[in-house]
């Protein structure tokens, strides 16, 4: 069985199991999430929702609250002696999916 669940503006395909890194969500490690918006439930019979499946819900496991590697926005315009350098490091929550309940 299998889901298809929106966090953070992203959509994302999960199974019981799997390890995923969502967009920082609040909550020590460890600790239960529930997440709700459930798009899509597939397997032995398919469940689309319009646009949320009612009634499904994803539990998961926070395993780490974290930072991704540093990405280096830079600016530049030729002639004009601009340029500037920015860095960035998204915060992130890894997540492990524990069941899908409909």
């Amino acid at each position: 069985m299998y889901a298809i669940i929106q966090t953070g503006g992203k959509q994302y395909r999960v199974a019981p199991g799997d390890i995923l890194r969502v967009e920082r969500l609040p909550g020590e490690r460890g600790a239960e999430v529930v997440l709700d918006q459930v798009l899509m439930v597939g397997g032995e019979e398919v469940r689309v929702g319009t646009p949320l499946v009612d009634n499904a819900s994803v539990k998961g496991q926070i395993l780490r609250q974290g930072q991704g590697k540093k990405i280096l926005v830079y600016k530049k315009k030729r002639r004009k002696n601009y340029r500037r350098k920015q860095g960035h490091r998204q915060l992130y929550t890894a997540l492990q999916i524990q069941e899908i309940l409909l």
